[in-house]
């Protein structure tokens, strides 16, 4: 009898921040089926969040290796106004915008990576000061909201992509199809490359270890530093493209973009089971847990609930799923939570041929 394959912390954790965000999506579907039932408010989670979604991802990085960056929110909104008077003025093109994002993005991962990992300051405070300093240059750059009125980046933020095969029919009866913008293609690739690099390269496996113990890392032969600061700087690069769909979203620049992008980007990566204190969390769940945040803001808006009294909402279900995630991690300490894979989905073993020959 082969022995069963426990299930690792990370996975369980997904699965449960998944059973969550089916559970709060049935519940939508139930109270307020008008508007859940069609397949086009699914797909508004991505198009009018997208920039969330992929700031979620940055932070997924940062906070499985043990780190944290507060700053990713005003760093988005640096880019989205840098970006903005680069096109509005007439100096730069579309690509230009793109590369400018990216390359503002990579500055502050870079600064941020270096003085944490190899400089050994707290991440807490090196990327509080981060905050205030894209901040800062955000308001010098520009108070006012500015909006981009250059045709091609118009006609790029206007472009959607029909289902054909997938839509509602309205009151009149036609039929219509579902949209989606391209900045889900970009949501979904780089989910993808992120879940690959985090499950099959050496970075990954490296950050999982640094995340659970800098110590037992170090033993291991990892280069701890490297691999912190290679995080901040994914992280960096993340939150700049995130500012560029910000941009593409919205189509114009403001002081107010991003804000609390940081705070939703934490509490959507604690919803998708990953830990705070780092090594412990599956990249999928960055995604997840942003469907769950958005569907539990949803419903508390289509409830009718005033603004003031969503974030006290939000901010308890956050201990909440806070909370849920220690308990769990203590029971499964104590031995009083075992979860195995099933048989079928158990890795083949051989068979011991001591057993074979004395069956034969």
């Amino acid at each position: 009898m082969r022995p069963k394959t426990r299930l690792s912390n990370s996975t369980l954790l997904f699965i449960i921040a998944g059973i969550i965000f089916i559970l709060m999506y049935g519940i939508a579907l139930i109270s307020f089926p008008v508007s859940f039932r069609q397949f086009q408010t699914f797909f508004d989670f991505f198009n009018l969040n997208a920039a969330l979604f992929i700031a979620t991802l940055g932070m997924c990085v940062v906070m499985i290796g043990g780190g944290i960056d507060i700053s990713i929110g005003a760093v988005c909104g640096l880019v989205t106004m840098a970006c903005a008077l680069l096109l509005q003025s007439g100096a730069g093109n579309i690509w230009g915008a793109f590369f400018l994002a990216l390359g503002i993005g990579l500055a502050f991962g870079l600064m941020h990576g270096f003085l944490i990992a190899y400089l050994d300051i707290q991440p807490f405070i090196i990327t509080l000061a981060g905050m205030f300093l894209a901040q800062g240059l955000l308001t010098t750059l520009h108070k006012e909201p500015l909006n981009v009125t250059v045709p091609g980046f118009v006609a790029l933020r206007r472009y959607t992509i029909e289902i054909p095969w997938l839509g509602t029919v309205n009151r009149l009866g036609v039929f219509i199809p579902c949209e989606i913008k391209p900045s889900v293609f970009v949501v979904v690739a780089l989910v993808v490359l992120y879940a690959v690099m985090m499950k099959w390269t050496r970075f990954g496996r490296n950050l999982y270890a640094v995340g659970g113990s800098r110590q037992s890392a170090r033993m291991l032969g990892i280069n701890v530093k490297q691999t912190i600061f290679l995080s901040y700087v994914l992280c960096g690069l993340t939150a700049g493209l995130a500012g560029f769909v910000f941009l593409l979203t919205i189509g114009a620049g403001n002081i107010g973009n991003g804000s609390l992008y940081e705070i939703k980007a934490i509490a959507a990566n604690v919803m998708g089971g990953i830990m705070l204190n780092g090594g412990v969390g599956n990249l999928l769940g960055a995604p997840v847990g942003t469907l769950t945040l958005l569907t539990i803001n949803e419903l508390i808006r289509a409830a009718g609930v005033q603004s003031n009294l969503q974030a006290i909402v939000s901010g308890l279900l956050l201990y909440v799923f806070i909370m849920l995630q220690s308990i769990i991690m203590a029971l499964r300490e104590r031995r009083k939570i075992k979860v195995a894979l099933p048989s079928w989905l158990q890795p083949h073993q051989p068979q011991d041929k001591s057993n074979v020959e004395s069956h034969g």
